[in-house]
């Protein structure tokens, strides 16, 4: 048995547009979060802290096509610092690798001030061990890690594109809809005064 490691990390540092109703009120809704990051078409909600996502398919060195499935568990504090933790995950496509395969995904955001303006820093570390298939036994160990880092790189550069455009999109979406929302409450509960 051969095993492997492929690993990537990625990290984030995104300037955050002011809005009125602050991004820390926006990172504590865990679903609003990652249907911003996720394909919502590959995404399902199991609990309010916990999502099943498949990712896109994976071409391994032309040989080996298979789609990774996690369990994301997504937690926010009170102040909009947000974990993400991999859990359960499955490859759907090849069962030899399924059987012998290890995903962990551990990422945390967090808003953070600077100079009067808000940012959103962050880091994702990504880490897949897995006994080689006998045909990749006598493949040049660097080319394999090579490769597989490279794998591992470009998801978390999708992720990160995502959170750079998606994400950003979606929280100025909100922060409309909820200053809206707080007007209309205001208009209809303050006192008529035509009548006084």
């Amino acid at each position: 048995m051969e095993i492997i490691q492929f690993t990537a990390s990625e990290s984030i540092n995104l300037a955050v547009p002011q809005e009125k109703a602050p991004i820390q009120h926006y990172l504590r809704q865990p679903r609003r979060l990652v249907s911003a990051i996720a394909n919502p078409k590959l995404m399902t909600p199991l609990s309010e802290t916990r999502f099943h996502l498949k990712m896109r398919p994976i071409n391994f060195l032309e040989m080996y096509h298979f789609q990774p499935s996690v369990v994301l568990k997504v937690v926010a504090d009170s102040q909009g610092n947000v974990n993400l933790t991999s859990e359960n995950c499955e490859i759907i496509g090849n069962d030899y690798i399924n059987d012998r395969f290890g995903m962990s995904l551990k990422g945390k955001l967090y808003p953070i001030n600077k100079n009067g303006a808000t940012y959103l820093e962050g880091k994702a570390d990504l880490k897949v061990n897995v006994d080689l298939p006998p045909p990749l036994w006598f493949t040049p160990r660097p080319m394999l890690e090579t490769t597989g880092n490279g794998l591992l790189k470009s998801v978390l550069m999708r992720i990160k594109q995502k959170l750079m455009n998606q994400l950003i999109a979606d929280y100025q979406q909100w922060a409309n809809q909820t200053e809206t929302t707080t007007e209309t409450k205001t208009s209809l509960s303050s006192p008529k005064t035509a009548l006084s």
